[in-house]
């Protein structure tokens, strides 16, 4: 676990408003003239409410960061 209850939080809003913007009605009329961007921004979506889930970041990983208090060496 590398990813805080904070960061966490952050994630799974982010994260869920990301995955629904393309099929909302006003995003969605917004999000259209994007073409393939629009599968884009649900990647983004997925990813983040993916590292919310399991409170695991690999890019913290990979750079040495931690927002979680538990587990600190």
């Amino acid at each position: 676990m590398n990813v805080g209850s904070i960061d966490r939080a952050l994630r799974f809003v982010l994260g869920v408003m990301l995955l629904a913007a393309p099929f909302v009605s006003p995003t969605a009329e917004m999000i259209a003239p994007w073409g393939l961007g629009k599968y884009g921004v649900i990647a983004v979506g997925f990813i983040l409410f993916g590292t919310a889930l399991f409170r695991f970041c690999p890019a913290y990983a990979l750079f040495g960061v931690r927002t979680c208090e538990i587990n600190k060496p």
